[in-house]
């Protein structure tokens, strides 16, 4: 029974996940907004007449929470607190069937392509010449920016493939209207994200074109930086690096998941790439772009990984240095190559050689933080909290990688500025610094 009473034609958007599924609940608000629904994201105001809940259904822990918070909008709307109760994204695309059986307070449940559906069952229409419009939910001076859906590696144990479908790049031209169209509503960086970066342009330009678009996009003017995340390590597209080399706004960042040091991991993840290969490509993205901050993320305890595998990765982590490093452990995912195998390392050995990983790499980060006190970066001020401001070198992406506290008793520093910083202190993931005039 209806406890209150609701704001006609109100969403609340809740987005779980990654990058790529804030970047979808963007488009789709952006879309809702054009049909004169009044659109919050993940408001806490419990008056809105509907929900929708943008789901990630990536590995265990992801399913999990998208599955507590299908639920506990379900309680919600059993209070009388929403009214409708809309499932979209990528749990909702792999396991629609057994999700509409289960909990059937939801009203519909859409796949990840289906955007034009979800608008019809709110009596919308998909407004084709937004194609590219948003409403951020980012802070008005960054902006993640997909340039292709889906995937076409093999990898034996990811499930995007069964969720986004094949990789489907954006037409140059479309991605350099819409990043224009956000840097004239006050973009400074954009987040270059995609399933795999570097597969850009290989299914309607029958070429790698990654190099292209980016400088296109760095001709922009008034885009201060772009950042590239999600880039696959085997037929890497070197004429990347010359660019990033040769653009001042292109940041000297890189996100390459590897996956695994062994080779034998390598090869049973299906990755096309040895720990040789791998050594040797890291070494030369280096060469070319001395400065570069490379990330990666790892994963521990897929089936059949020997301790002495265990070992080898912890032994080239230590070789590698990596500036940013993050480690899942493996995720048994049905539908997958790897589910046909066993799943035959414990849960405990998984999470300690997670942490072993993790304490190595802390060792690094703070190394390599401390070699930047007494330096002066450039810095882009995201948000203020009591009485400091938080800001991001060009080596840093947001919510993932360091940040830069900046002591500014003196300066009122606007959100979205850039700022240059002399590094005082280090932590282990932050950096401590003042302006410098």
């Amino acid at each position: 029974m209806k406890t209150k009473t609701l704001k006609k034609n109100k969403v609340n958007v809740v987005t779980l996940g990654c990058a790529k599924n804030i970047f979808d609940s963007e488009v789709m608000m952006g879309q809702l907004k054009a049909n004169s629904f009044d659109v919050q994201h993940e408001s806490e105001d419990k008056d809105s007449e509907i929900v929708i809940i943008n789901t990630c259904g990536f590995i265990d822990n992801a399913k999990e929470e998208s599955i507590n918070t299908i639920l506990a909008w379900a309680k919600e709307k059993d209070k009388g607190n929403v009214s409708k109760l809309y499932v979209t994204g990528c749990l909702s695309e792999r396991y629609k069937p057994e999700l509409e059986k289960d909990i059937p307070e939801v009203d519909a449940f859409f796949g990840t392509r289906e955007l034009p559906r979800l608008l019809k069952t709110l009596k919308a229409d998909y407004k084709h010449e937004l194609v590219g419009e948003r409403l951020l939910t980012t802070p008005a001076h960054y902006a993640y920016f997909k340039i292709a859906e889906g995937c076409d590696r093999p990898c034996s144990f990811c499930a995007i493939p069964l969720m986004r479908g094949h990789h489907t790049s954006t037409p140059m031209e479309e991605l350099v209207a819409n990043a224009k169209n956000l840097v004239k509503n006050g973009t400074k960086e954009l987040i270059l994200i995609a399933q795999d970066l570097t597969y850009y342009g290989l299914d309607i330009y029958k070429d790698r074109k990654l190099a292209d678009l980016l400088k296109h996009l760095s001709d922009i003017e008034g885009l201060d930086w772009i950042r590239l995340q999600y880039a696959f390590p085997s037929g890497f597209p070197m004429d990347v690096l010359q660019v990033m080399k040769e653009r001042d706004n292109i940041c000297n960042y890189l996100d390459m998941p590897l996956q695994h040091a062994s080779t034998n991991m390598l090869k049973a993840m299906r990755r096309g790439i040895t720990r040789e290969k791998t050594t040797e490509l890291i070494h030369n993205i280096r060469d070319i772009v001395p400065d570069i901050a490379l990330r990666t993320t790892l994963i521990c305890g897929y089936p059949g990984e020997t301790e002495a595998d265990f070992e080898e990765m912890k032994e080239w982590v230590s070789e590698m240095r990596f500036d940013r490093l993050g480690v899942f452990t493996y995720s048994h995912e049905e539908n997958t190559h790897a589910y046909n195998f066993k799943d035959d390392v414990p849960a405990k050995v998984k999470r300690d050689r997670s942490n072993a990983i993790m304490e190595i790499q802390s060792e690094i980060s703070l190394e390599l933080n401390e070699d930047k006190v007494g330096k002066t970066f450039k810095v882009l001020v995201d948000r203020k909290e009591n009485d400091v401001y938080i800001g991001r070198t060009e080596f840093d992406s947001p919510e993932v990688d360091n940040e830069v506290v900046i002591t500014a008793p003196e300066n009122y520093l606007r959100i979205g500025d850039f700022v240059n910083v002399e590094i005082e202190s280090a932590e282990h993931y932050d950096l401590f610094g003042s302006i410098v005039e």
